[in-house]
């Protein structure tokens, strides 16, 4: 069966990837076997778009597949079975109101192990530091798809870097960016697609994979 619900989201078999998640479950399947099938067929995905086989339009399917049954597998999962690789702090930044780079990015992180905390869009700076201070993560993750962003990223920067958070790792992304824009804004790591972004964030906390 897990096999079955991992071609199944891979195919993008919506209802009939929920519905057998349920009977899986309902079977006495265990949620934390679920949620790593769950995890592999994201990764599948995501290999499929950057080999140009999927495209955007998958992604965003293949993220909404996998919120809908996370909606109902989370809760079965108790903090101790789950093996949390670290914590992100994410936000489209001020001046952009973009989401759909940041909510597929989002998926595919949570399904990898991190507890993303979403501060949704237009964020200023100030709401980044104040997240930051409060749920001490490992990772801070900005995204921009305008070019006004790019500012806003590196006032975000600078922000933070003011208020002695100098631990915390930056990644960006978005259609804006790349090595210069990286460099500008002084963060440690940027990309332009949600399954690399992942691997890099791993890669930033030391995890192989």
């Amino acid at each position: 069966m897990q096999e079955e619900l991992f071609n199944k989201i891979v195919n993008m078999d919506e209802e009939g990837s929920i519905k057998l998640a349920k009977e899986y479950l309902d079977k006495g399947g265990k949620p934390q076997e679920l949620l790593e099938v769950c995890r592999r067929a994201m990764d599948a995905i995501g290999e499929k778009f950057e080999r140009g086989e999927y495209f955007l339009s998958e992604l965003l399917l293949g993220g909404e597949i996998f919120k809908s049954i996370m909606e109902f597998v989370l809760p079965l999962i108790e903090e101790s079975e789950t093996t949390r690789l670290g914590t992100i702090i994410l936000g489209t930044v001020k001046d952009d109101i973009h989401n759909i780079g940041k909510d597929i990015f989002k998926a595919f992180a949570q399904a990898a192990g991190f507890e993303v905390i979403d501060l949704g869009v237009d964020v200023p700076e100030e709401k980044f530091v104040e997240a930051v201070k409060e749920h001490k993560p490992e990772i801070v993750g900005m995204s921009c798809l305008i070019t006004a962003g790019i500012s806003s990223m590196k006032r975000t920067r600078e922000a933070l870097r003011a208020s002695g958070l100098e631990n915390v790792k930056i990644i960006i992304g978005g259609g804006r960016v790349d090595e210069s824009v990286k460099q500008f804004v002084g963060a440690d790591a940027w990309s332009d697609d949600a399954a690399r972004g992942v691997r890099i964030c791993k890669e930033l906390i030391g995890v192989e994979g």
